[in-house]
């Protein structure tokens, strides 16, 4: 096959969901499948770790898509003008996004349709960008890839699209996270508590990521407890940070909240010193940090509305995110209940079984097979 590929979400350093999912699949598809001829399409100067294999060629195509404008250009003229030249056998697009009526067979990956379910949490021209393509996108490709089972409702039901369009493949964790010993927890502890135990968050900070509530929820917990534990956050500020650092900065206990950006090669050590994974988002497509934090061996705490539930079942305490109060008192659980703590680590382990990114990526590329029609 000669399968075209939108990569222009593989970039150095951010590494989050959409563009964990677009490595990992690719990685293992390019590996398994050397016989076929894979085009990258990039928006920007790349890193040679996304070139999987000597059957990846890898093209930028300018400009770089910092604005709905810019992305709407590369689709439309930058990227169909190569599709028509490269006549491939079809375009495989994990971020959505895909040039529309461009006679080449596609599959898209949709992560989640947030911005329906809270649109004030995106900026005006992503919004907007969003509520006129999104339809669209879902509309044109001949095949679509959903991360979750909520995820595939959610299209089927906003957009009135037949569920035989739309086949789930998950994400999984990445391999990267593992409990770490009495002694690493120690001297990390020491080093970025002073000794105390922390609650950790893991992920881009932004309305949808629900840190203010997180706070507000640490904050009840601080004020009903005699205890030293710390609150750390762990992530790049994204978009939309205003209220974030209002309530960070007016917490009564900010001397106890921790904000750190931390290398990906030394995430590891900082997660699984941890007590507990606190993701307690107001909406996800899927999730990904209650998997890593299943592998790191610590219990996790997550939101019990759209996919998290999913993902996580019986393995996370399960909060309800619009309420501090909730949040606090699945950390009073924890600082109590000792056998609480054991018996999520347990079953986090065993649920992260049911996940693999070797069964995802050889989903995917019989979806791509038959969209091509080899």
């Amino acid at each position: 096959m000669k399968i075209a590929v939108n990569t222009r979400m593989l970039l150095e350093n951010r590494m989050e969901g959409i563009a964990r999912f677009n490595y990992e699949i690719l990685k293992r598809i390019v590996k398994n499948n050397p016989e076929d001829q894979f085009y990258f399409y990039f928006d920007r100067p790349y890193s040679q770790k996304f070139i999987f294999g000597d059957n990846v060629t890898p093209k930028v195509l300018y400009p770089p898509t910092r604005h709905p404008i810019l992305l709407t250009y590369w689709l439309e003229f930058k990227l169909k003008k190569e599709l028509k030249k490269l006549k491939p056998d079809l375009l495989f697009s994990g971020d959505t996004y895909m040039p529309l009526n461009s006679g080449i067979p596609t599959v898209i990956v949709s992560h989640d349709l947030a911005y329906l379910h809270h649109d004030n949490h995106q900026r005006f021209f992503d919004r907007n960008y969003y509520k006129f393509f999104f339809k669209k996108f879902h509309n044109n490709a001949q095949k679509i890839i959903a991360v979750s089972k909520f995820t595939k409702e959610d299209i089927v039901n906003n957009y009135n699209i037949a569920p035989s369009k739309i086949e789930v493949v998950y994400n999984s964790a990445n391999g990267h996270f593992h409990p770490v010993d009495t002694k690493t927890k120690n001297n990390t502890k020491k080093e970025l508590t002073g000794g105390c135990p922390y609650f950790v968050y893991l992920g881009s900070i932004h309305p949808r990521k629900n840190l203010v509530n997180l706070i507000k929820g640490f904050n009840e917990f601080k004020s009903k407890n005699q205890n030293d534990y710390k609150l750390v956050i762990i992530g790049r500020p994204a978009w939309k940070t205003k209220d974030y650092f209002k309530t960070l900065k007016s917490s009564p206990f900010n001397k106890d909240i921790i904000t750190k950006q931390i290398t990906r090669k030394e995430l590891p050590k900082y997660i699984g010193s941890a007590e507990a994974m606190f993701y307690v988002s107001l909406f996800e497509g899927f999730g990904i940090p209650i998997l890593e934090g299943f592998e790191a061996g610590i219990p996790v705490v997550t939101s019990k509305i759209s996919s998290m539930p999913e993902v996580a079942q019986d393995a996370a305490l399960l909060v309800d995110p619009h309420s501090p109060k909730s949040i606090a008192e699945a950390m009073q659980q924890l600082l109590t209940d000792k056998n609480l703590h054991s018996s999520l680590v347990k079953k986090g382990n065993k649920r992260l079984k049911d996940f693999s990114w070797d069964l995802s990526a050889a989903k995917t590329y019989e979806i791509l097979k038959e969209i091509s029609g080899n």
